[in-house]
């Protein structure tokens, strides 16, 4: 079952891989018997359905969840329910891929105007002026 992202990206089963495993915490018995916790691997720098500059930002958003050789690793159980931990899992890997397919805005640097350095000089001697009135009158 493949992934839909949005209309123009979908990623293929063949890039994704899941594992079970036991999940820690509380679950009493149940917890030692049955494999609960979901582990995502989306194979990322391989993916034909990501263009490069969304992979780029894809490996800055990961963080930790990269790895070396260019996968995402997500590791989910939150619930004690295996069906409901890998449709987080999912929903999660969709979520940071739709965060890195928005492109940051450019930066537009701005320059502080001759008119308001003056006034912001003007005011600090004005400022000193008066706090050198406050001393002791002799």
């Amino acid at each position: 079952m493949a992934l839909r992202i949005n209309d123009s990206i979908e990623i293929a089963d063949w890039e994704l891989t899941e594992s079970f495993v036991r999940a820690s915490g509380p679950g009493g018995q149940n917890v030692n018997k049955v494999s609960t916790a979901v582990e995502l691997r989306f194979e990322a720098e391989r993916s034909p359905a990501l263009p490069g500059p969304v992979k780029a930002r894809l490996r800055r958003l990961a963080g930790r969840k990269w790895t070396a050789d260019g996968a995402i690793i997500l590791f989910v159980q939150d619930t004690r329910s295996q069906a409901r931990n890998r449709e987080i899992a999912r929903e999660r890997l969709t979520e940071m891929v739709r965060a890195a397919l928005v492109a940051p805005k450019r930066r537009v640097k701005t320059r502080v105007s001759q008119n308001q350095k003056k006034k912001r000089v003007d005011a600090k001697k004005k400022r000193g002026e008066i706090k050198a009135l406050r001393g002791k009158v002799e």
